[in-house]
């Protein structure tokens, strides 16, 4: 994490269709950059007290000149649900590079 990066849950929402939460948040991320989808998946796994491989970052916006992002993320209830309904290009989002990887 990131030390002046502070992430609030905007809404959260149970879709019992898809066995997942669907998560609103706000990043105020005042001094630094945006933070990657890595260091938002593992800071919303330590605030909604979840596995990070169950995270998927679908969208973090920021406009431009401003020190505040909003974003769109799913909680599955299993890693293999999630395999089965998030489409390959967010699952691919979401997989850590290994070092030397860009």
């Amino acid at each position: 994490m990131v030390s002046d990066v502070k992430i609030e849950i905007i809404e959260q929402k149970r879709n019992e269709l898809l066995k997942r939460f669907e998560v609103k948040f706000r990043i105020d991320h005042e001094k630094e950059g945006t933070p990657t989808r890595m260091q938002v998946r593992r800071s919303l796994a330590s605030i909604l007290d979840v596995d990070e491989e169950r995270i998927y970052i679908k969208k973090i916006e920021t406009k431009t000149g401003m020190t505040t992002s909003i974003g769109r993320a799913n909680v599955y209830d299993s890693v293999s649900q999630a395999e089965y309904i998030e489409p390959k290009h967010i699952i691919l989002r979401n997989i850590p590079k290994k070092e030397g990887e860009e």
